[in-house]
């Protein structure tokens, strides 16, 4: 009976990674497309505050007043609820509220509110002393597996609007069965975004804990 369960289980896990990169494969155009805007708009947010170093003070300065950095600074010696309290905030300020929820009362408006997000972020992270440019070097990595996660969900949030506007592409009758189609596709990407959440908010937590002081005092 073990024996039966054991490759069924095996057979599942194969199928939830393989159905997100049949996904990635058929849309392959928009995936790229989201991810060069992602990535993109980030950078260009961190050339602003660059070339605008006051953009990068009120930003940062408002993150002060809103008490954001004195709860980073209180959850750093604790690196594990930190990485919790990083990936909480992931799900719900950006995988929910910016990116999926937009998009399910509009088609593609939450990919309009992440890139507000991403340029803000990118103007947040602007290296415009010594110790954002090295806090910026461990962080790059956080960057590039968090951000993965996002163009998965905005892959998803794509994926529905084309969905409900054009149930056709999904070989829906209608449109309320193209939106249908398209929550089920969103769920579907949202396993492995799930996963790169959690190994990009425990990287953040201990790299910003043990890493980053390191090169910032050196």
């Amino acid at each position: 009976m073990d024996g039966r369960r054991t490759p069924d289980l095996g057979a599942h896990l194969m199928r939830v990674l393989r159905t997100p990169l049949q996904i990635i494969r058929a849309d392959l155009r928009a995936y790229l497309a989201l991810t060069a805007m992602a990535y993109g708009l980030l950078l260009l947010g961190m050339a602003l505050g660059l070339l605008f170093p006051d953009l990068n003070a009120a930003l940062t300065g408002s993150m002060g007043a809103s008490g954001e950095t004195d709860l980073v600074v209180s959850l750093l010696a604790q690196p594990w609820l930190f990485a919790a309290t990083i990936f909480a905030v992931n799900i719900a300020r950006i995988a929910l509220a910016s990116i999926l929820l937009p998009s399910l009362i509009v088609p593609f408006l939450g990919i309009a509110v992440f890139a507000y997000f991403a340029v803000e972020t990118g103007i947040t992270l602007a290296p415009v002393n010594h110790a954002a440019a090295m806090t910026l070097i461990p962080h790059s990595l956080t960057i590039v597996i968090e951000y993965q996660a996002y163009v998965l969900l905005l892959l998803g949030a794509f994926l529905l609007g084309r969905s409900w506007l054009r149930p056709a592409t999904v070989e829906a009758p209608t449109h309320r069965r193209g939106y249908v189609r398209g929550l089920q596709l969103i769920g579907r990407l949202a396993l492995p975004a799930l996963a790169l959440f959690v190994v990009g908010a425990v990287y953040e937590a201990f790299s910003l804990r043990y890493l980053t002081p390191l090169l910032v005092v050196g």
